[in-house]
């Protein structure tokens, strides 16, 4: 197959200037198990619009490899493509499909000689899905062949239920047999904010806080607009890709999407309990925690406990994994027919100016991930062996309270407290204090940092304290510092 040559700005388009920056370690990885002279075996797997056939294209561009993509078709069609696939691989010429998939795989296993030869077989549940006997034809194929030869196999799938469960699940016939597995998650705010060079580091954040680190969604905004006209013309539009992407991915994904819909708007509305969550949209709690459980598998929702709390804590709530299910739940689902009364400049202007209150959520998340960036540079006090949100009782003012970001070492005798702001006014005194009587729920042994992120900066008494006391201000700006 010839491979197409794109223009510096088709490359940019395409988002792989970014993944050059943003997907070194897949690379990487990926690379290694090549440059081996035995037999590999990849699982490759991650939500839809990830870009993990991006990061594939990419490999094979820089390797001769057998590379086919699965598609929606019945079990003969897809045979028929994957012969055209290998046949030309190896003999430059398409002769005619094979009878079987074990005649495909035996012709791979006769053609491959001593040197390297990868076999990449992308969309792979398309291909097993309408005949599940090829799983058991790959593992005969393996266990009787090609763990003698210079083979490196890798599937590839955005079904992650299924690739975790029916290639490396216990039941599959492949268990066992993979010798590496790579869950291609999204960018992260600083990768993310590559998309977008002449943004300002507040809306360089917005936008991350609106579409999270998904490729796909962040090419869909163009960096020479502003955040209100991409969400005008890129969000609200009739027909835009954005428009109704999360409602579309539910239908390919899932039997009952109307059900999932409603658990999807109520957590976005805050309904982070099964309790609360089966409150709000009428159903049984049992039936909500078994559409949750999907949602989980899927990557589309994760359970959160208090840092701190034992794994088994009843204080779990559930969260949306990503911003940008988040930002449409929370406007576009809600609010879809009043939009379109409204008409979409004038709602892009409405969700602009509620935009700082829906970003807290998204700006907490931003800053655990600049601690973490911060932890593995060894810039931290020390590196904390547990991160994340708190909340519980306070016995020092007997009520309910919470840390934005706690970190806490292995031993738990020494802790960061970290509050953050997405608010255009200076921080005033009111927060400094909210979060030292919130560190007082913890023990008086523990070492205690304070750290404060405001991305409208501080009031001139908050530095003057904090100059004081070693507390760590922060801005925007600062979280972007290399």
């Amino acid at each position: 197959m010839v491979k197409r040559k794109y223009t510096t700005y088709e490359y940019i388009k395409l988002g792989v200037e970014i993944l050059m920056i943003g997907r070194e370690k897949e690379l990487a990885q990926i690379e290694n198990l090549y440059n081996r002279d035995c037999f590999e075996f990849l699982v490759m797997y991650g939500r839809r619009r990830v870009g993990k056939t991006t990061i594939l294209q990419e490999f094979s561009d820089r390797h001769r490899v057998i590379f086919y993509s699965a598609q929606e078709k019945n079990d003969s069609l897809n045979l028929q493509d994957f012969s055209r696939t290998v046949q030309q691989y190896f003999d430059g010429r398409f002769i005619a499909p094979f009878q079987t998939w074990e005649d495909a795989f035996a012709y791979v296993t006769d053609h491959s000689g001593n040197e390297r030869t990868m076999i990449i077989i992308d969309e792979f549940p398309f291909m097993a899905g309408p005949n599940p006997s090829i799983k058991s034809m790959l593992q005969h194929e393996i266990d009787h062949k090609w763990k003698k030869q210079n083979i490196f196999l890798l599937l590839c799938g955005s079904s992650v239920s299924f690739m975790v469960n029916d290639i490396m699940g216990y039941e599959s016939p492949l268990y066992g047999r993979k010798t590496s597995s790579m869950e291609v998650q999204p960018f992260d705010y600083l990768d993310s904010a590559r998309f977008f060079p002449d943004y300002s580091y507040e809306e360089k954040l917005t936008a991350y806080g609106i579409l999270g680190g998904v490729p796909r969604y962040l090419n869909a905004f163009s960096p020479k607009q502003c955040i209100k006209d991409n969400i005008e013309k890129e969000i609200l539009a009739n027909g835009a890709f954005l428009n109704d992407e999360p409602m579309m991915l539910l239908r390919m994904e899932l039997r009952e999407p109307n059900i999932y819909n409603s658990i999807l708007e109520a957590i976005a509305r805050g309904y982070n309990k099964v309790t609360e969550i089966a409150d709000c949209i009428h159903e049984e709690k049992s039936k909500c925690s078994k559409y949750l459980l999907t949602l989980l598998t899927i990557r589309l929702v994760e359970k959160r406990m208090p840092c701190g709390e034992p794994s088994g804590s009843k204080k779990t709530i559930y969260t949306l994994t990503d911003n940008f299910y988040r930002f449409w739940y929370h406007y576009i689902f809600a609010n879809k027919s009043y939009y379109e009364m409204l008409g979409e400049a004038d709602a892009a202007e409405e969700i602009i100016g509620d935009i700082s209150n829906f970003m807290g959520i998204a700006f907490e998340d931003i800053c655990r991930q600049y601690l973490i960036r911060q932890a593995r540079l060894k810039k931290l006090p020390f590196v904390p062996a547990e991160i994340g949100k708190w909340w519980g009782n306070n016995p020092v003012i007997k009520a309910q309270d919470d840390v934005d970001i706690l970190a806490l070492n292995r031993k738990r005798t020494e802790g960061i407290f970290c509050e953050c702001k997405f608010t255009n006014k200076p921080m005033p005194m009111a927060e400094y204090d909210d979060l030292v009587i919130a560190a007082k729920a913890f023990p008086d042994t523990m070492k205690k940092h304070l750290m404060f992120i405001s991305k409208g900066g501080f009031s001139a008494p908050v530095r003057r304290r904090a100059e004081d006391e070693g507390t760590v201000l922060l801005t925007a700006e600062d979280l972007f510092a290399e």
